[in-house]
């Protein structure tokens, strides 16, 4: 191992070490393992700061009950020195178990129509996201959701269902019930897709974006890596402009409807 990588592992373990590891059983008795990176607070601060929240959801390949390997791709970019320290912050980590999906749909169709209920690991994923958001120092106006591959459905799923709730979304290589694109019309979107991925169609991305468009909605925007295939994630957030464009969006004059 060359002292590149063995420096970079020390580093990745001790990015690691900052999210908790803790356990939430939600309303229906669903257990979720979970990660929770919180703020930096330095001691004796009494100015009142009140931090966003992040709820970022993981891919299909990292489900499991391990409460460990669905930070591989994010354990430092949240969790980094220059970040903690420009934009202190909650990040929620929750892990989808075996066999279940954020939404629980078909990725590789052209289209599919938004299930009736909830998916059980979202929900309780949104619950814990509801639990962390009503702390006295989290910023209600300034909750956001990422993800990637299934959690990029998962993206979409959640923020259709609760449009009002978050400040800004940031899905990656994911896709939505076009037919509900009216209820995505006022809030912030970043949405990525690579050109030729060959796990979800650059079609979901695409079709919802269009969808939202002419609903009349104009704060979301698509960006598409047209050489790249499924993996786009490293190149979207080690980009520090996107989660500069997230950090930015604020709820004006709230009315969160859960």
């Amino acid at each position: 191992m060359s002292l590149t990588a063995a420096s970079q592992q020390k580093i990745d373990a001790a990015c690691r070490a900052k999210y908790e590891k803790l356990y939430f059983t939600d309303s229906l008795g669903t257990v979720l393992p979970y990660r929770l990176l919180k703020p930096e607070k330095h001691e004796g601060d009494t100015s009142g700061m009140k931090y966003p929240v992040v709820l970022f959801l993981h891919g299909a390949g990292e489900r499991g009950n391990d409460n460990e390997s669905h930070l591989m791709y994010i354990d430092t970019v949240f969790a980094s020195k220059r970040f903690m320290k420009e934009h202190p912050c909650y990040v929620i980590a929750p892990q989808c178990a075996e066999d279940f999906r954020w939404c629980e749909t078909d990725w590789t169709l052209n289209y599919h129509t938004i299930p009736k209920q909830i998916s059980k690991y979202l929900h309780a994923a949104n619950a814990v996201l509801d639990s962390v958001a009503a702390l006295p120092d989290a910023d209600t106006t300034r909750l956001y959701i990422t993800g990637l591959s299934m959690g990029g459905f998962g993206t979409w799923d959640l923020i259709t269902r609760y449009p009002e709730k978050f400040a800004a979304a940031m899905p990656l290589c994911g896709g939505a019930d076009e037919k509900e694109a009216r209820r995505l019309v006022n809030i912030p979107i970043r949405a990525f897709h690579g050109g030729i991925d060959k796990v979800v169609p650059v079609c979901r991305s695409r079709n919802i974006s269009k969808a939202i468009n002419s609903q009349g909605g104009h704060l979301i925007e698509y960006i598409e890596f047209p050489k790249m295939g499924h993996f786009i994630w490293n190149r979207v957030y080690n980009d520090y402009s996107n989660l500069e464009w997230m950090f930015n969006q604020q709820i004006k004059n709230q009315q969160i409807n859960q």
